[in-house]
C-alpha cells in the first residue's frame, strides 16, 4: 500500500516538477539567448563556409551554449556559497546584468565589442566565441540559469532545468541552421523590431527579478 502510494506521489512530482522546470528555464532563457539575433551574425561570419560545414558550425554552437549552461546551472550554488554571495543579491545583480543586455536589444546596439567583432572576422571556428559566448549564453542568461538554480529544491527541478535548457539548444540549432532564408525574408526592420519586442519583454524580467532581491531584502 505504501509502495503504491509512494509510487503515484512520484509519478505526481514527475509531471508537475519536471514539465514545469523545463518549461519556466525554456521562456525565461529563450529572449535573452535570443537566437533569432544570432542568425544574421552567424551567416554573416559563415558566409564562406560549404553547406555541410555551416551546419556543422551551427550544431557545436548549439552544443557549446547547452554545456556553458549547465555547468553554471550545476556549480552556481557552489560558488555564490564560496563568495557569501546572498540569492537577493544575484537576483539584483543578474537583473542589472540583463538589463543592460534588454537595452542593447531595444536600442539596436551590438552584444559584442569592437574587438570582438574585428576577432570574430579572421577565426576559423566561431562556435565557442563569439557565438557561444557572449553573442547567446553571455553573462545576462548564465545570471538566469544561476538564479533558477538557487530556487531549485530537488532533482527533477534540475533535471527540468536540463531538459529546458537542452530544448533551448536545439531551438537555437534549427533557428542558426534554417534561419538564413528567414531572416532574409523578414528584413532588417522586421528583425529590428523582433529584437525590441524581445527587449521589452526581458526588462518586465529584469524588472520582476530586481523587484524579488529588494522584497527578499526586506524580509
Amino acid at each position: 500500500m505504501n509502495a503504491a502510494i509512494n509510487a503515484q506521489v512520484a509519478i505526481s512530482r514527475l509531471l508537475h516538477d519536471l514539465p514545469s522546470a523545463a518549461t519556466a528555464t525554456f521562456l525565461a532563457l529563450f529572449p535573452i539567448v535570443n537566437p533569432l539575433g544570432g542568425i544574421p551574425l552567424f551567416f554573416s561570419l559563415t558566409a564562406g563556409f560549404p553547406a555541410t560545414e555551416r551546419h556543422r558550425t551551427a550544431l557545436k554552437t548549439a552544443m557549446y551554449v547547452v554545456a556553458i549552461l549547465v555547468v553554471f546551472m550545476l556549480v552556481g550554488r557552489f560558488v555564490l556559497n564560496f563568495f557569501g554571495i546572498s540569492l537577493p543579491v544575484l537576483k539584483i545583480a543578474g537583473g542589472l546584468i540583463v538589463a543592460n543586455t534588454a537595452w542593447g536589444m531595444v536600442t539596436g546596439s551590438s552584444r559584442m565589442t569592437v574587438a570582438e567583432s574585428s576577432e570574430a572576422l579572421t577565426k576559423e571556428d566561431i562556435s565557442l566565441t563569439p557565438m557561444a559566448m557572449p553573442m547567446l549564453s553571455g553573462p545576462g542568461s548564465i545570471g538566469v540559469v544561476m538564479g533558477l538554480a538557487a530556487h531549485a529544491d530537488h532533482f527533477l527541478s534540475y533535471l527540468g532545468m536540463v531538459v529546458g535548457i537542452i530544448a533551448l539548444g536545439l531551438s537555437v540549432y534549427l533557428l542558426l541552421r534554417l534561419g538564413g532564408p528567414f531572416v532574409n525574408r523578414l528584413g532588417p526592420s522586421a528583425m529590428g523590431a523582433i529584437n525590441r519586442i524581445f527587449g521589452f519583454l526581458i526588462l518586465s524580467i529584469v524588472v520582476q527579478l530586481v523587484w524579488n532581491g529588494v522584497a527578499d531584502f526586506r524580509k
